[in-house]
């Protein structure tokens, strides 16, 4: 040590230096705890990510009035929306169909019941909005049958629709949901003739459950869409049309790319798909309010093959799935709707990819309806969207009947 910063510090009061470690160790101790919290949080919000979630209340039930066959709601953006919906709800009724806005103030919205619900029903005051709709294929009075698709996780139900056509449809729903988010567009399918197969996949709580029972965002479980595509092909189909609903979308593109059967797709529609994941966790965090630094934490776990343990997941490969950057590999026709205003899955990525790609992507631009409630929000315009490109692309017959 220099011999005069030596003589300095003898000279220093020790109270002083005593001062001066104590602090350095507190903010030292200060900052060991941030970075903690923020790895806790991280790691937190990774396993969010990739976790099979039970749907989480969003909407408060102000009154149920039986009698009058109306509910009021607590506002939001969603159930404020014009249109049909559900509500998960807890007590003696587990779901409920709504209608149309009947008034509203600035904190509530009051929407006819449609279905009916005992005069001594009783409702949790948190419920759950959602576009379904239809909770169970019987409510389409349509004939089905039950099937059952064997893939390299295990077996994987699915309800398949039967048409005329040797064209068939294979549905591909969201994360966090079941197929029942899918039975909205069977209609617009059967009433071209289509066979509909309403598919489940890996660890969606339909379908079976891998070791880790974690999803990968579409980075495993299009192998489960592929082999439901072999299982069409084996009954009778000459060439199949996927449509993906949210990170259904993810699942529907990952298997058009990297499918062993991708020869026998014709076409694609997405519905308010995810075509980018490191756009939609970002944009999801801000709505979180959590810093960039958590996020990007969050997404280096997910992707790492070292931090799996604590996801329980297998490495996200991020890359692979931004088919923005893979738009030069896609080859089949595709229907993109996505509202502007999703407010889940922003549509950024969508117009990107319709940018990318304006030879094989055809884009229906909506405003007002949010995440995949578009078929409730409009639901003329939704059905000749598909319907309209169905026939423009030679996927369906016009004046062909359903049986």
């Amino acid at each position: 040590m220099n011999p005069s910063r030596r003589a300095v510090l003898r000279d220093v009061d020790p109270r002083l230096a005593a001062s001066v470690r104590t602090a350095a160790f507190a903010l030292g101790g200060a900052l060991v705890a941030v970075v903690g919290a923020m790895a806790v949080t991280s790691v937190r919000m990774a396993r969010r990510v990739v976790t099979p979630s039970v749907r989480i209340p969003d909407t408060r039930i102000v009154d149920l009035d039986v009698a009058a066959q109306t509910i009021t709601l607590g506002r939001t953006l969603d159930t404020e929306l014009p249109g049909r919906y559900g509500l998960f709800t807890s007590g003696t009724q587990s779901y409920v169909k709504l209608g149309s806005v009947l008034s509203e103030d600035a904190t509530t919205v009051k929407r006819k019941l449609l279905t009916e619900v005992p005069s001594n029903a009783h409702l949790a005051a948190e419920a759950g909005f959602s576009g379904w709709y239809y909770d169970s294929p019987e409510q389409l009075h349509l004939p089905f049958t039950h099937e059952l698709i064997g893939t390299s996780a295990g077996v994987c139900p699915a309800w398949l629709f039967p048409g005329s056509s040797d064209t068939w449809v294979i549905q591909v729903h969201g994360r966090g949901t079941t197929r029942s988010e899918c039975l909205r567009a069977v209609p617009v399918f059967h009433a071209l003739g289509m066979p509909v197969l309403v598919a489940s996949y890996r660890n969606d709580g339909d379908g079976a459950r891998t070791r880790g029972g974690r999803y990968t965002l579409g980075a495993t479980e299009w192998r489960d869409i592929d082999a439901a595509i072999g299982y069409a092909m084996r009954a009778g189909a000459r060439r199949v049309v996927l449509m993906g609903w949210s990170m259904g979308g993810a699942i529907v593109l990952q298997t058009a790319l990297n499918g062993a059967r991708r020869d026998d797709i014709a076409g694609i529609v997405l519905e308010s798909p995810v075509v980018d994941w490191r756009s939609v966790l970002q944009f999801q965090a801000r709505q979180l309010h959590l810093p960039d630094v958590v996020t990007s934490l969050a997404l280096g776990t997910l992707e790492s093959e070292w931090t799996s343990p604590l996801t329980r997941s297998s490495p996200i490969p991020f890359d692979r799935l931004d088919v923005v950057a893979r738009a030069g590999e896609l080859r089949h026709p595709i229907l993109l709707l996505h509202s502007d205003d999703d407010g889940y899955v922003p549509a950024d990525a969508s117009h990107a990819l319709a940018a990318a790609r304006p030879d094989l992507i055809d884009m229906e631009v909506f405003t007002g309806a949010r995440h995949t409630k578009l078929w409730n929000y409009d639901q003329n315009r939704w059905t000749a969207a598909i319907a309209g490109w169905l026939e423009r692309t030679g996927l369906a017959i016009p004046d062909q009947t359903a049986d």
